[in-house]
């Protein structure tokens, strides 16, 4: 079915892009449409009416209009500001992450609501979580596992054993978690501690009210941290420009 010429949706502001003197390029992600790019016109200007709407992070209703290669933007209203984010530059710098991470990892029109609801969910915890890291660990793990790159914790991705509490190893290129009998096979493996692996199956089967409650410590935040990074940079092939930023504001 053909889209009609004007359409509403709401969405999160990922990206945006200067195009021309004054006008910009949107990158947005919808419940129903996925992610979109669209033109927002003369929205640099001071007196645009566009504006704030449209800033990053930034959930608002958008009417849109059919356009030659882009659509255009010719209204939007903000729905939630996510102002917490935006006066405290460690949760500015994990938001920044979480679009360009989700941004990289989604093409265009391809609809995925429940990732819409994670986006949603886990920046309004991220305005008000006490450990921002762990927002950042669970809206990793669960993107992942929408989007069908779910790492097998729960058996040998060589023998297919289930996976005993002991020292086993995580290989970010075969994604997940090999025994201490089969680790040989990934050289590049690294191990996995039998508390890191509890978090992470934690993470995966747990929306963000439930990981709410989790606490971890310093070590083991880090240990996680860098598994699943690892993870993401062999998937995406390359790094995720907002970590250096980031880690240096940490």
């Amino acid at each position: 079915m053909a889209r009609p010429r004007v359409y509403k949706t709401e969405a999160v502001v990922l990206k945006r892009t200067n195009l021309g003197e004054a006008d910009s390029i949107i990158t947005l992600y919808t419940p129903n449409l996925g992610k979109i790019r669209a033109v927002a016109k003369g929205v640099r200007r001071p007196k645009s009416k566009l504006g704030g709407h449209l800033d990053l992070i930034t959930r608002s209703a958008h009417l849109l209009a059919q356009g030659q290669n882009l659509d255009i933007i010719t209204q939007s209203q903000s729905i939630e500001s996510f102002l917490p984010l935006k006066s405290d530059l460690v949760r500015i710098g994990c938001a920044m992450y979480i679009a360009e991470l989700l941004d990289q990892f989604t093409a265009e029109h391809v609809e995925n609501y429940p990732v819409y609801r994670l986006l949603s969910d886990d920046l309004l915890w991220l305005c008000e979580a006490r450990d921002p890291d762990l927002v950042l660990r669970h809206f990793e793990i669960q993107l992942l596992s929408h989007l069908g790159y779910q790492p097998e914790l729960y058996h040998c991705l060589e023998c297919r054993a289930p996976i005993a509490p002991q020292r086993n190893m995580f290989s970010p290129s075969s994604g997940g978690i090999l025994c201490p009998n089969c680790a040989g096979v990934e050289p590049a493996a690294r191990p996995i501690s039998v508390d890191a692996l509890k978090v992470m199956r934690f993470l995966l089967s747990n929306d963000h009210t439930s990981a709410k409650r989790l606490r971890m410590k310093s070590g083991l935040s880090h240990e996680v941290e860098q598994l699943i990074r690892l993870y993401i940079r062999y998937l995406l092939e390359r790094e995720i420009k907002s970590l250096e930023f980031l880690d240096h504001i940490r």
